[in-house]
């Protein structure tokens, strides 16, 4: 770095405009054109030195382009070309042409060389391989240069939310913002963050669930209403959970879970459709098939299928709970039932599948079913084995809202979980029938991209700080 500030430049550069990205300069360039030019700006990802001449791979957001230095250039621009190292950060103008084995260079021309910024580590020789991907994590702004499939994977997780953003919003969505310290846990069972307001003198909880607020814009008039938003539970890491976590919620009035079943098949599709990846996706072991329409099946008809029980027979499925090892002792039957559900039948749902029908006990907030009261109109969309989404026929009325509140709460009068009186009340100003929706945004970039784990799709996953015991 010294030798380079010796030259009078900058190891740390400065302003460095009108630069193209290298794919435009590819897409662009005519063969047998002459006079055409190219500047660019990016990183050393390879160089070779052969005496008179240097060539380098110079990569940037869009793709690499190769650039061609020759001794030719000024006294000062040599020098400073013998400097270079992998990483480096430079800019290169010049003309556009083939080398001998057909690759379109840069041949920068005099004064065409600027230093842009010093890369003081070695650049990984190789970042793939079990062995290096916690630091692949931890060291983020590495990976994402020194290996460009996962540039592009956030590339496409960037373009999969800019079009759940303009779908709905062409669809007269309004997209809104609602709050992310709550004075109540709720919109979800889950653990919750706790955060202290120090002016107020009160304890705070980062939401779980931004549910309840959208709701209470529709009792306000506001009939379509989104939230792209960051939910946070104080629990588990694995490799489809991190504790902060991105979710899209659609609140439609007037509608009901079917009209939210068309809605995810269409906004999914769109998704596939802007990243170009077609409806067959390899995810792991298996190959996922998006083409509609995707299966609707109810849950008690899976659980007879996958575990061989009757949802009415508790019985049968209390002796299948203890065959599977689960501990059913002082355990609701419901809930039984549900953990029977979820050992039996989720892993076996590996084209999308819209398991619908849930038991009401398991949904205090959706609407109960009209023809049969002990299944509630609620379905979860299911992909690999693993939910990518929830929704509800919403409840609005609120003598029974406030009912599920206080079955939902019993025996936990210790628990910081609290009733959320004011979404009674809004209820009781009437809010209009629903159907309400939320997709996972992680998981979704994961099927969509073929990514085993959320943490390929979070830029900065939570990681156990690193420490002399676990370095």
């Amino acid at each position: 770095m010294g030798q380079i500030a010796a030259l009078g430049i900058d190891p740390y550069g400065s302003r460095y405009e009108d630069v193209e990205p290298t794919s435009s300069v590819r897409a662009r360039y005519q063969e047998d054109v002459e006079g055409q030019k190219a500047r660019c700006a990016g990183r050393i990802v390879l160089l070779r030195d052969i005496g008179k001449l240097i060539f380098i791979t110079l990569r940037d957001r869009s793709g690499t382009i190769q650039v061609g230095l020759s001794k030719s250039l000024s006294p000062n621009q040599w020098p400073l070309a013998k400097l270079l190292d992998l990483g480096d950060l430079i800019g290169a103008d010049g003309r556009l042409g083939r080398t001998k084995t057909g690759e379109l260079t840069i041949w920068v021309e005099e004064g065409g060389l600027t230093f842009l910024s010093k890369c003081l580590y070695q650049p990984p020789e190789k970042w793939h391989g079990l062995a290096d991907v916690d630091q692949r994590y931890r060291q983020r702004y590495v990976d994402l240069w020194a290996n460009p499939e996962v540039m592009e994977r956030f590339k496409a997780r960037s373009e999969i939310v800019a079009t759940v953003r303009r779908f709905l919003t062409a669809r007269g969505f309004l997209e809104v913002e609602t709050p992310m310290m709550q004075t109540i846990a709720g919109g979800a069972a889950a653990r919750p963050f706790i955060t202290h307001h120090n002016a107020l003198d009160i304890d705070l909880y980062l939401r779980i669930a931004p549910e309840l607020f959208l709701k209470r814009l529709l009792v306000g008039g506001m009939e379509r209403v989104f939230e792209i938003n960051r939910n946070f539970r104080n629990e588990g890491l694995d490799r489809q959970h991190n504790p902060e976590f991105t979710m899209v919620e659609v609140y439609q009035a007037y509608g009901n879970y079917h009209v939210m079943m068309d809605l995810t098949e269409e906004l999914v599709g769109a998704c596939i459709e802007a990243i170009g990846s077609g409806t067959k996706i390899r995810f792991g072991e298996n190959q996922i098939e998006f083409k509609r329409p995707w299966r609707r099946a109810k849950y008690a008809e899976l659980l007879k299928e996958f575990s061989g029980c009757d949802v009415d027979d508790i019985k049968a499925i209390r002796a299948k709970a203890r065959e599977l090892k689960i501990e059913d002792a002082g355990m609701d039957d419901a809930v039984v039932t549900n953990e029977v559900f979820e050992t039996t039948v989720e892993h076996n749902l590996m084209d999308p599948t819209f398991v619908i029908d849930y038991p009401a006990i398991l949904c205090p907030l959706a609407r109960p079913s009209k023809v049969d009261p002990r299944y509630a109109e609620r379905f979860e969309l299911f992909v690999s084995g693993m939910e990518l989404a929830n929704a509800y026929t919403e409840l609005n009325d609120p003598a029974i809202q406030y009912e599920n509140f206080r079955r939902q709460l019993r025996g936990q009068e210790e628990s910081i979980t609290k009733m959320d009186i004011d979404y009674v009340d809004a209820l009781k100003y009437g809010m209009p029938p629903a159907g309400g929706l939320g997709i996972g945004i992680d998981r979704l970039v994961m099927l969509l991209t073929g990514a085993t784990t959320i943490r390929d799709v979070i830029l900065f996953p939570l990681l156990k700080p690193v420490t002399a015991e676990n370095k």
